[in-house]
């Protein structure tokens, strides 16, 4: 059920990328990591990384009937979201990233209200449901019986990369928070890295339907 491992190598880069690159996300975490002790920002990770289980679940579901029922429509949705994974590259490009942290400190909350924050940050964001729409189906073919399986797995996969990238980030937050405030053309880099891979992807698919 794993896609093949051609596949898997530049997902996997593409993975790392997206975990790196600052988004709400990571500013959540991050925040609550140094406003409220690491516990609080685990739990804030936890519940976003639920919600891309939840993406995961969701998109895996309803793009493997897509494909068996209509799979010229799954073409299609592969090169709309080409097109929208090339436009994320021009946006990273022309407006950047940045760490934005909250200013002051942050009311306490419970690790479990800070979990439901985390997982409602991550499940009412249009910008995750369209991208796992659009990201996930360029690494299955059209018309393969397994397809369902295969997103599943890359889901999976996503969340483990983003476990092993993110905790330690947790666990030194104080110093990722100081490292993005301080240096932003560290942000910048990996924006242009972001950006250099999305348009490959977006290039490699499109140029090849053209041919």
């Amino acid at each position: 059920m794993l896609p093949d491992p051609a596949v898997l190598a530049p997902f996997a880069l593409a993975v790392v990328l997206i975990t790196l690159t600052p988004g709400p996300d990571m500013a959540f975490f991050i925040g609550r990591a140094v406003a409220q002790g690491r516990p609080a920002g685990l739990a804030a990770l936890t519940g976003a990384l639920t919600g891309i289980l939840v993406h995961t679940t969701l998109v895996a579901v309803g793009l493997s009937a897509l494909i068996v029922a209509a799979p010229t429509l799954f073409l299609a949705l592969k090169v709309a979201g080409a097109a929208y994974l090339a436009w994320l590259a021009v946006q990273a490009v022309r407006h950047g990233s940045a760490l934005r942290l909250p200013d002051g400190k942050a009311p306490r909350t419970g690790l479990g209200a800070t979990f439901a924050q985390g997982l409602a940050i991550n499940l009412l964001n249009p910008k995750i449901v369209l991208f796992f729409m659009t990201f996930l189906p360029q690494f299955v073919r059209p018309g393969d019986p397994h397809a369902a399986g295969q997103l599943v797995s890359l889901g999976l996969l996503f969340i483990a990369i983003a476990v092993c990238i993110t905790v330690p980030m947790i666990l030194a937050a104080d110093r990722v928070a100081a490292l993005f405030r301080g240096r932003p053309r560290v942000a910048r880099t990996l924006d242009w890295l972001f950006a250099s891979v999305f348009a490959a992807f977006a290039a490699h698919l499109l140029l090849g339907r053209a041919r």
